[in-house]
């Protein structure tokens, strides 16, 4: 086999009209990544001398998201010339001028193809001494795709979009699947031959094939049997259909590698989540972004957790939490609202209603219901009571609560920062805790109990109130 040097071309100059959207098409997402984002990293996959992307619509947007996600791209800008043809013609005037190895061309709005199927395109193709070597599929309905053309002995003879296909070749179903390797000087040589004479008066890279020939280069096509590889996004239902099969291939994937999920027709998943074998995933779940779940982890039912990372055997139901750290054994819901700097302990709880942000709650601590926690730190084994709320913002500025180990805050409590409750405290169900409080002492604050007789029926006479009251008085 010839050695192998590669460069990707990736096209995303396109405007994508009809998804009918403010966003360029091929940063919609799918799976927590870009359209673009995907390609990229498909074409990362193949360990590539060079990467280039070719942009012209919303220019500054699309090649700042491309700049972020892949920093080594080479950004090429498309001209006023129509077509893929220009598009790449232009893209190996990026590439050195001793480049002489294979060119892979991608496109932006194909998220679904993989590196795998990828490298085995290119081995076939230097195997076969190739000039060009395509991507194509069989479809039943090929309606708006191109054809792939072949005489009788089933050599690829050309191929041509639908808008130029007469009759005949519209009943062709084998289809091109717009993914590309050639030969660099064979590319070149054919590009430099294109014109832009054709129904969409567009400079053609699918007539590289027919200039190929011609010039003796040898083309194939390679049939694939999975066409979601080279399915394209080109508006929103299209954007859906190619992100619930994106998911259910990874929710696959990740059973096919020890996780148990409940229900995969309710469980997302993005492509950078991990999860370890013995993990289980409940119904109504989505995982995002670079959420890492541990072995023996149970997170679920109606649970969405972003950028989290959650420990051996922790449990997280009907919650939301975001880049939080759940540690081993913690448990979390249901009804929990987990704010990003939030940092579990083991065998820690976060129960029912409750709320917290920024907060560091230690080994065996519990919020168990009905608070809120903010800027805090907790140490271990302490419980927070019932209605406890750490009133830490002073209309300008954010303060600190620090809360020590074993302390037993009690029902009701406010605590406003900045304040400091020293280990082994208790404080009486309540308490406002305005002031710091140390070791082993009891803070309370609560007033005499005062009963005023006969309140109701003078301050609230004729009301139900005030009849139930006489009736009681009566008896």
């Amino acid at each position: 086999m010839a050695e192998r040097s590669l460069a990707v071309v990736i096209l995303a100059a396109g405007q994508g009209t009809r998804m009918k959207s403010s966003l360029p098409k091929v940063l919609h997402r799918i799976g927590g990544r870009s359209l673009i984002a995907h390609v990229l990293d498909t074409a990362a996959g193949l360990h590539p001398d060079r990467v280039v992307a070719v942009v012209r619509h919303e220019r500054e947007r699309v090649s700042g998201a491309i700049l972020d996600h892949a920093p080594d791209t080479v950004i090429v800008d498309q001209d006023a010339v129509p077509g893929t043809g220009r598009a790449v013609e232009q893209a190996l005037e990026a590439l050195p001028a001793d480049f002489d190895g294979s060119v892979v061309v991608l496109s932006g709005d194909v998220p679904l193809i993989d590196s795998a199927t990828l490298d085995r395109l290119v081995r076939g193709h230097l195997e076969g001494a190739r000039a060009m070597t395509l991507l194509s599929a069989i479809f039943e309905n090929p309606t708006g795709l191109g054809r792939i053309l072949r005489d009788g002995s089933g050599s690829v003879t050309g191929i041509v979009e639908e808008k130029d296909a007469d009759e005949a070749q519209r009943r062709i179903t084998e289809i091109n699947g717009g993914i590309y390797v050639f030969a660099r000087r064979a590319l070149e040589q054919a590009l430099s031959q294109i014109g832009t004479d054709n129904a969409q008066g567009e400079k053609y890279l699918t007539d590289a094939a027919t200039r190929i020939l011609a010039a003796g280069g040898a083309v194939e096509a390679v049939a694939t049997d999975d066409p979601w590889l080279i399915a394209g996004v080109n508006d929103r239902a299209q954007l859906s259909d190619a992100g619930r099969e994106l998911n259910r291939r990874i929710v696959r994937a990740h059973q096919r590698a020890g996780v148990t999920i409940q229900d995969p027709a309710t469980t997302w998943i993005d492509a950078d989540v991990a999860i370890e074998a013995d993990a289980e995933i409940l119904s109504g779940t989505f995982l995002h972004g670079a959420t890492s779940i541990a072995a023996g982890a149970k997170i679920g039912p109606d649970t969405t957790l972003t950028d989290c990372e959650v420990g051996e055997g922790a449990e997280i139901r009907r919650s939301e939490a975001t880049l939080a750290v759940i540690a081993p054994r913690a448990t979390v819901g249901p009804f929990s609202y987990i704010r990003p700097g939030t940092e579990l302990g083991e065998a820690g709880k976060i129960g029912a209603f409750v709320e917290t942000k920024n907060a560091k709650i230690g080994d065996g601590s519990k919020v168990p219901h009905l608070s809120y926690v903010g800027d805090a730190t907790i140490g271990v084994d302490t419980n927070i009571g019932a209605g406890t709320i750490f009133a830490n913002y002073d209309g300008v500025r954010k303060h600190q609560v620090v809360v020590g180990d074993a302390v037993r805050i009690g029902s009701k409590n406010v605590l406003i920062a900045p304040v400091t409750i020293e280990d082994g405290v208790y404080t009486a169900a309540g308490t406002v805790v305005r002031k710091n409080v140390p070791s082993g002492a009891l803070a309370l604050n609560v007033a005499p109990q005062r009963n005023i007789e006969g309140w109701v029926a003078e301050n609230r006479p004729g009301t139900n109130t005030a009849h139930a009251a006489e009736k009681s008085g009566d008896k």
